[in-house]
């Protein structure tokens, strides 16, 4: 896809009177030069992964490092216990991305949402809601064309990747995405949905990574039940007409200006931050000792 801007994404549909989502499916097309009917099954398949990287998490497995593993199973039996601190959905949201980003950690088949490191947050967000909301699956389809296209603009205009943009670039990103498709299936309006983008964007703009040795366990795995959950809040405030004062193309513009300034030490190379504690660093001298 070539969208640059969201406001021209919403553009296009305005002219075409067409929903946000069949724009980008139709920019898809003529990418890929594929039939609509190509294009939905391709992200059918996808919708698929996700609820099968869902249902076959295993809390037995642990992380060849040991950070991860189980963590996820905690989570449901504390919300099953009826002590969760908020209510079903983002108990189950919190669930989810957990159970999502040890599997990844676990090696485990997942769907880069859009990045492997944040692959929990996107799914969490629309698997909850396909269950809790008894949502169609073609409704949950159109969500993630709305994903996508979000997914494409900050790619292009901002960045997907820790290594150039910091977490807010991976973890920021998912959370975005989710909350421009959740907003969409709760039946917001397109403005409403480049709201929710904008004040996502704008609670997560700075986020370093400094994941821990290297690996996308620590801290990434619990970002990405604290990303569902700013989907879910972003949405939440777009959808009661809550409007950001700065508009989402220049939101993101931000956010790829900040992902440039974050300081190489802070961009996925282990060099400052969480992955330079003396608990990382032991844990790095332990690793080391046992591999040589």
């Amino acid at each position: 896809m070539a969208f640059k801007k969201l406001e021209e994404i919403i553009e296009i549909a305005n002219e075409k009177n067409t929903p946000m989502w069949k724009v980008v499916q139709e920019e898809d097309c003529r990418e890929e030069s594929i039939s609509a009917e190509e294009s939905y099954k391709k992200m059918q398949d996808i919708l698929s992964a996700m609820r099968d990287a869902d249902k076959n998490y295993n809390a037995k497995l642990t992380s060849k490092s040991g950070m991860a593993g189980g963590d996820g199973e905690k989570v449901r039996e504390f919300n099953a216990s009826g002590s969760a601190l908020v209510g079903d959905f983002v108990s189950t949201v919190i669930e989810k991305a957990v159970k999502m980003g040890e599997s990844n950690a676990c090696m485990r088949r997942i769907v880069a949402a859009p990045t492997a490191g944040a692959c929990g947050v996107i799914p969490a967000v629309l698997l909850t809601y396909e269950e809790e909301k008894k949502a169609d699956e073609e409704k949950i389809i159109e969500a993630l064309y709305v994903a996508a296209g979000i997914g494409e603009v900050l790619a292009e205009s901002a960045s997907i990747a820790g290594a150039e943009g910091g977490c807010q670039a991976e973890i920021g990103s998912a959370a975005a995405m989710a909350a421009g498709a959740l907003t969409y299936l709760e039946g917001g309006d397109n403005e409403m949905i480049l709201n929710s983008v904008a004040l996502c964007i704008k609670s997560i703009l700075g986020l370093t990574c400094d994941p821990v040795a290297g690996l996308v366990e620590v801290p990434c795995i619990k970002r990405n039940a604290y990303g569902g959950v700013n989907a879910v809040v972003s949405a939440h405030l777009a959808m009661a007409g809550v409007k950001s004062r700065i508009p989402v193309d220049e939101v993101i513009d931000a956010m790829g200006r900040i992902g440039h300034l974050i300081p190489a030490c802070l961009r996925e190379t282990g060099q400052e931050g969480l992955a330079t504690t003396q608990t990382a660093q032991d844990f790095c001298e332990k690793q080391m000792q046992e591999i040589g």
